[in-house]
């Protein structure tokens, strides 16, 4: 889920938010993952700098600074499922495959979460600018606390790269914005300058955490050493914490001319109570969906889905133009909730899929299984450009946004599909990575049909003074649909392939399903758009 920006003079990148959402712009990810930051800012604040490349030269601070922290993320996350199901003779945790998959997909629903506040909190309190410096300290505690073996700094490990991401990313992105005037023709042109080093940055990312994970080679090289091999998750973790150093160290030692972006803003009377209220509320809806997990309260899971529903219809069918808007809004969330819960599988149940059932050796060379986490990147920067001239020949022919919307669900589906055949061949052995890169493409041809039109259409349908609480709304469809990916991949399995068909055969049909169906409202949720294409 790391986009790069098809279409020039979009909305989003020239409003202001209202408090607590004016920063808020996860990187929507392989992946960014619903992890690509959007710009928002509305003016430069920097009297005018040295130029590189017809851009601002701060523009290439940020972009290797965000491409080190997109290397801690993704190096660290290619591993994370993988670690937590490890027997504890291979250095691994032992956890049972259900509660590990719950596990990664509370951790990656909180980390969109904490972004809310973490804007907030650089609005009223700390600055774009420290938000960054912080969070990545943070983030490399964090990173670096999980390279200890031990239970109690792995769990430590998480909980800091959730706070320090929640912190950083919502914000250096906003730094990008200053950069630049609202009008000014290098804007869009800057941040897809940015969002290369995201994509970059994650590509690289699993190659490297992989190598020094589960690499034999490295291995071999960590007992002539006098190390314990199977230690080498933790050479992987400390990879990543190296990463996200190396990125503050960019940041800090070619940062001069950022001083002044996102500086410290007066503290108002209320701004620590503003910012205690988001964070205590962001908590709150954390806590309830947290509880979802325990059996007692499963229910719960059918109203992240249910009431979005209901709030489509009865906003829909409102007299008020406004209000039927929202409802065309609540169709989008849901629409990107159910494709990020497919799509951010690529850490769970896909990555086990290519641990257990998927060859190791291609050609004569040894393939760890973390390195299929980059091939979305690598398909981003690729496919990204392309559909950036459709889009653009065929001008006011192409899709509108609910067709849109329904051809990423398509593509989803079609990718798992694409499993179904995979899995019963994986019951007599090891499977081609073909496979694999193939559903990764097709996942990515759906991305590039929904993640960058999501964040706009929002913009373009919500109320004036409702724009920054739609845009969070996006953003939580994100962070739920990450959080049932986890919850998807629980019932993947132990390592026996006879069920996976009916495992990967059951996602596909039932987003085939949905698919029709939005194709079915296209018309209705059009006629609630109001003229908005």
């Amino acid at each position: 889920m790391k986009w790069l920006p098809t279409h020039a003079k979009n909305p989003v990148f020239q409003i202001a938010l209202p408090v607590g959402l004016s920063k808020l712009a996860p990187n929507m990810s392989s992946s960014p993952s619903p992890d690509s930051p959007v710009p928002i800012e509305t003016e430069a604040i920097l009297p005018p700098h040295p130029q590189f490349l017809g851009h601002p030269r701060p523009l290439f601070t940020l972009f290797f600074a965000e491409l080190w922290e997109r290397f801690s993320y993704y190096g660290m996350r290619a591993l994370l499922t993988l670690f937590m199901v490890a027997p504890l003779a291979a250095g691994g945790m032992g956890i049972p495959t259900a509660k590990a998959t719950l596990i990664y997909g509370t951790y990656t629903m909180s980390v969109y979460m904490l972004s809310i506040p973490g804007g907030t909190i650089a609005d009223r309190i700390l600055g774009s600018r420290l938000a960054v410096l912080w969070g990545g300290i943070i983030i490399a505690a964090g990173h670096f606390s999980m390279a200890i073996p031990s239970s109690t700094t792995f769990y430590l490990g998480l909980v800091l790269i959730v706070l320090g991401t929640g912190l950083l990313k919502p914000n250096i992105s906003a730094m990008v914005g200053q950069l630049y005037s609202a009008n000014d023709p290098r804007r869009d042109a800057g941040f897809s300058i940015f969002y290369m080093g995201i994509n970059v940055g994650a590509f690289i990312a699993p190659l490297v955490t992989g190598f020094l994970a589960q690499h034999s080679t490295f291995k071999a090289m960590l007992s002539d050493w006098g190390f314990n091999p199977a230690h080498s998750w933790h050479w992987g973790f400390a990879a990543a914490g190296v990463g996200m150093v190396l990125g503050l160290v960019v940041f800090v030692a070619f940062g001069e001319r950022l001083k002044e972006v996102g500086p410290r803003p007066p503290l108002a009377a209320d701004a620590i109570k503003k910012a205690a209220i988001t964070l205590v509320g962001t908590l709150g809806l954390w806590a309830i969906v947290l509880l979802s997990d325990s059996p007692a309260f499963n229910w719960l899971r059918y109203l992240f889905v249910l009431a979005p529903i209901g709030l489509m219809l009865w906003f829909g069918w409102s007299a008020n133009p406004e209000a039927r808007r929202l409802g065309a809004i609540f169709y989008f969330f849901i629409g990107a909730l159910i494709f990020w819960a497919l799509f951010e599988q690529a850490g769970t149940s896909l990555n086990l899929f290519a641990d257990r059932f998927t060859a190791t050796h291609v050609a004569g060379f040894e393939v760890p299984s973390s390195w299929y986490q980059a091939a979305n990147p690598i398909f981003v920067i690729c496919l990204a450009p392309l559909f950036a001239i459709l889009w653009i020949k065929l001008g006011q022919r192409q899709p509108s946004s609910p067709l849109k919307f329904t051809l990423g669900l398509f593509f989803l589906a079609l990718g798992f599909s694409l499993m179904i055949p995979a899995a019963k061949l994986a019951i007599e052995g090891r499977v081609s990575p073909l496979w694999l890169l193939g559903l990764y493409f097709l996942q990515t041809v759906g991305e590039m049909c929904l993640s960058p039109v999501g964040l706009s259409t929002f913009s373009k349908l919500a109320p004036r003074h409702l724009v920054g609480a739609m845009l969070g709304i996006w953003f939580l469809g994100a962070a739920f649909g990450n959080k049932f990916a986890g919850v998807l991949a629980a019932s993947f399995g132990e390592g026996d392939a006879d069920h996976l068909d009916r495992f990967f055969g059951a996602q596909a049909v039932a987003v085939f399903i949905v698919a029709l169906i939005f194709l079915a409202l296209v018309p209705w949720v059009k006629r609630r758009m109001g003229g908005v294409r």
